[in-house]
């Protein structure tokens, strides 16, 4: 591809072919690009109607568009611009404990959280009544505060006045509209008994430990301090999610399009506005899922270590379409793998002065960011990557059934090394090695650098769950 190096942090790619507008991707020499990937965001670039794409620092080849894009258009909305984990998202949990505390106690916690969330695909925890389901669906955690039902643990650990905080406390207040006729009875039944669920691939419980503060006073606004003890939490919509991507990404596929991967439908057509109220509720049953296995890791973090506070930093969803005014232009800005960090004067209240948190995770042994959303992210409509960005397949990483992959076991060993690892999938977890995965630090270089959001902390793992 004819890519065109505009500055240290951004390359252009030319309007060429059927591309209806240049687009940028964010990457320094550092950083490997795939050449498929930067054909998948031409042809993103050759959706009708659109106005913006790029590319975030950790693209890497997804299904129809790259994962690390952010693409806008006018009219239409693009289900395959979304993916199948609708509103997979990140919920950072602080603690009052410092590294002494915990040391010495982590495998017994890591062991205690995964009695209570299982781990892996296919797996099963908090069957709610049809009813309450419904609730939670249509509105997320504005929701659960009516919700009766569930599983007798998931009672004990709830608590009204951290539900309420949480909801503050996550984009969107954690409710957006959902519309339960546009789902299928299928997404239905799936979702139906899967929440508190973690999911496999690159979903993850982390106890981390903040390493280094980049910005001191917005971390103490946020509540955190160096050597403090932190929980990330990375999941979705599970079964209910996918079974909405890939339903909508069919039903597109007689639509228009540059190609069947980004098949578009119209928003205000009648198969464009199902498509969104299906979304929506597959968000709003992550938000749920987050809040739930939030819920579980602080009662096995209050059974260790007694009575403690662990407030909500932030709830930041990626992997969705929404609404927005940028440029004074009314768009869908579509960010699959991406995320959104808006300055403080979109949010005002509690983030007004500091910006929206974000969270960035590395891979299962690097570290992880907080970052603050900035005014001068207005070039990517206020959007970063929301990961590392693989650098090799699962396949490559992992080779077949455990075998004959980039990563040995002895260099797996090494990348893990001081990190109290518990994984559901033992031969398939070489598919999640930090090997497998770019180098976090120099993701972050470019963000901070192009100047799309502040660094605020930089957190190390200290215990990984996986899937």
């Amino acid at each position: 591809m004819n890519l065109k190096r505009v500055d240290r942090w951004r390359l252009e790619l030319p309007r060429a072919g059927a591309m209806l507008v240049p687009a940028t991707v964010y990457a320094s020499e550092k950083l490997r690009l795939e050449d498929e990937s930067v054909r998948q965001l031409a042809a993103a670039a050759s959706v009708p109607t659109v106005r913006k794409a790029l590319a975030t620092p950790d693209i890497h080849v997804g299904f129809g568009v790259p994962i690390g894009c952010v693409l806008a258009t006018e009219s239409v909305v693009v289900p395959a611009a979304v993916g199948y984990d609708v509103n997979c998202g990140m919920r950072l949990l602080a603690t009052p404990l410092a590294r002494p505390d915990v040391e010495g106690k982590l495998a017994e916690l890591a062991r205690s959280i995964a009695r209570d969330v299982p781990l892996g695909e296919g797996k099963h925890n908090v069957a709610l009544s049809r009813r309450d389901f419904e609730a939670v669906l249509a509105r997320g955690l504005a929701a659960l505060p009516e919700v009766t039902s569930g599983s007798d643990r998931w009672r004990e650990s709830r608590r009204a006045e951290e539900e309420r905080a949480d909801a503050a406390l996550a984009e969107d207040s954690g409710s957006v509209s959902g519309d339960l006729g546009a789902l299928s009875r299928q997404a239905f039944e799936r979702g139906l008994d899967q929440l508190g669920t973690l999911g496999g691939g690159n979903h993850f419980i982390e106890v981390q430990v903040v390493e280094r503060l980049d910005d001191p006073e917005t971390a103490a606004a946020w509540g955190l301090a160096a050597g403090q003890i932190v929980v990330m939490i990375h999941s979705g919509s599970r079964g209910l999610g996918h079974q909405v991507g890939g339903e909508y990404m069919k039903a597109a596929k007689g639509g228009q399009g540059p190609r069947a991967g980004l098949a578009c439908l119209e928003a205000d057509g009648r198969a464009g506005r199902d498509y969104l109220g299906a979304m929506n509720a597959a968000a709003n049953f992550a938000f749920a899922n987050r809040q739930i296995m939030a819920a579980f890791v602080r009662q096995s973090f209050r059974h260790f270590f007694g009575e403690l506070s662990m407030p909500s930093v932030y709830d930041v969803p990626h992997n969705m379409v929404k609404r927005e005014e940028h440029g004074g232009r009314r768009l869908w800005v579509h960010r699959k793998g991406a995320t959104r960090a808006f300055p403080g004067r979109l949010l005002g209240g509690r983030f007004g002065a500091t910006g929206q948190p974000v969270l960035i995770p590395g891979s299962m042994g690097t570290a992880s960011y907080l970052l603050a959303g900035v005014e001068s992210g207005a070039e990517t409509l206020w959007s970063t990557n929301h990961g590392a960005g693989r650098v090799l397949s699962r396949t490559a990483a992992a080779g077949r059934r455990g075998k004959g992959g980039a990563v040995s076991e002895s260099d797996f060993r090494r990348a893990m090394q001081g990190i109290e690892l518990l994984a559901a999938d033992r031969r398939g977890i070489y598919e999640e090695a930090p090997q497998a995965y770019k180098d976090i630090d120099a993701v972050v270089e470019v963000v901070v650098g192009a100047g799309l959001a502040r660094a605020v902390a930089r957190m190390k793992p200290l215990a990984v769950l996986k899937g």
